[in-house]
């Protein structure tokens, strides 16, 4: 079986940067175009040679390579640019999985856009995309949105300011932890959030060692005791919080004291009144006044 088959019949243009998401921990998970492109461009920029070296040997690999990272990318990304108006094709790549998802290769991409220069961008592993599809129905108060804020700050003061965001969020948050820190970030968790709200914990996702543990608030500091080691890379969730139902219908207060003032002013002022009073949208207030007038 020509397993690159599909991957032939792809547009292949001049000039182009192709960013391609590399295996977070398990070398089997490089997608069949990742290899296609990989070994098709005239030149990889990764983020670390020495690390990307070791993923090219493993499978046969050999193209020119050009270090671009956090330190270096504006300078870098002008180098790339000049391989591009030669009508070369590049690939970036960083350490694991998907360039500028906290990953060097965003300053990268608008540098090429800018430019006029194409950018494609090939899905494959992501450690955030990992944890939230086996999140289960932790996304369930966001109606199956979530939100990914990055890195947690090193700094506790500013960190705890991003765990607040997370904890009035009515989405699921989800954040990277260093290992040397996560420990401290839970039991700011356990201090901030409500015992009912749950917390999920994914630790090196696609690696020998995987583990995805949902757990309750109120649980949290009592599993923490039961941890031998903190080694390791942390993906963090905190459960969105839930809504609250507002009223859509009238109570029986509320319609007396709408029946004193009927017709003094109009509907929509009428709806404004409702909506800050009661907590029921002016929108709906508005349908209900318009169909009680209709009756």
């Amino acid at each position: 079986m020509d397993l690159f088959k599909f991957a032939h019949g792809q547009s292949f243009p001049p000039g182009t940067l192709y960013l391609v998401p590399t295996p977070i921990g398990n070398l089997a998970d490089i997608t069949i175009r990742a290899l296609h492109i990989l070994n098709q461009v005239d030149g990889i920029a990764c983020e670390d040679k020495r690390h990307s070296s070791m993923l090219l040997n493993a499978y046969g690999i050999s193209k020119p390579l050009y270090a671009l990272h956090e330190h270096n990318e504006i300078s870098a990304s002008a180098h790339l640019l000049e391989k591009l108006r030669n009508g070369e094709r590049w690939a970036y790549i960083s350490d694991a999985g998907t360039p500028g998802i906290s990953d060097p290769g965003a300053i990268l991409c608008a540098e090429v856009t800018k430019a006029g220069y194409q950018v494609s961008p090939l899905p494959g592993p992501s450690a955030i995309t990992a944890a939230v599809s086996g999140a289960g129905n932790f996304l369930k108060h966001g109606n199956g949105g979530f939100q990914f804020l990055g890195f947690l700050p090193a700094k506790a003061n500013q960190r705890d300011e991003l765990l607040k965001v997370a904890a009035t969020s009515h989405v699921s948050s989800f954040f990277y932890e260093a290992p040397h820190r996560i420990e401290s970030t839970l039991k700011s968790i356990c201090a901030q959030l409500d015992g009912e709200r749950k917390v999920l914990i994914a630790k090196e996702l696609s690696k020998i060692f995987e583990e995805i543990k949902v757990i309750a608030v109120r649980d949290l500091a009592d599993w923490m005791k039961t941890v031998d080691s903190w080694q390791g890379e942390y993906v963090l969730g905190i459960e969105g919080v839930a809504r609250t139902e507002s009223p859509t219908r009238f109570d029986e207060s509320t319609l007396q004291w709408i029946s004193a003032i009927n017709g003094r002013i109009g509907h929509k002022e009428l709806s404004e009144i409702i909506a800050q009073i009661t907590g029921i949208s002016k929108k709906d207030a508005y349908r209900e006044l318009i169909e009680k007038k209709e009756t």
